[in-house]
């Protein structure tokens, strides 16, 4: 059941994202919204991992900010497997890929109970 919600949260933040960017462009069903979650999760859990590891030296070097161009790239991406979503370039990948990165913060902020530390 968590697996289908972020799935879902994962669709609404292209969602919302298309909603708020406007180089961001979003033309789909609720179909269309499960499979483009299952895609940019799959994408996060597959591929991102990888990029990060690759570009660790790049991400030291700038200071973690190469992480947004590793976002916009992971939605550039997504746009590639996607019909229903269109980015209008690079720069509005990144952005794109920061807003979901903000929303998916706040949702885990919002919705997931703390851990407690172990004593």
């Amino acid at each position: 059941m968590r697996i289908l919600a972020r799935i879902l949260l994962n669709g609404l933040g292209l969602v919302a994202a298309a909603q708020l960017l406007p180089g961001v462009h979003w033309s789909g069903g609720v179909g269309a919204l499960l499979v483009a979650g299952f895609v940019l999760g799959a994408i996060n859990l597959f591929v991102k991992p990888v990029v990060t590891l690759l570009s660790c030296p790049l991400l030291v070097v700038s200071l973690g900010l190469f992480y947004l161009v590793i976002n916009g790239a992971m939605l550039e991406l997504a746009d590639l497997l996607l019909d229903a979503l269109v980015v209008d370039g690079f720069v509005w990948a990144v952005f794109g890929g920061l807003f979901l990165a903000l929303f998916n913060l706040l949702l885990r902020l919002l919705f997931e109970p703390e851990v407690e530390a172990v004593r």
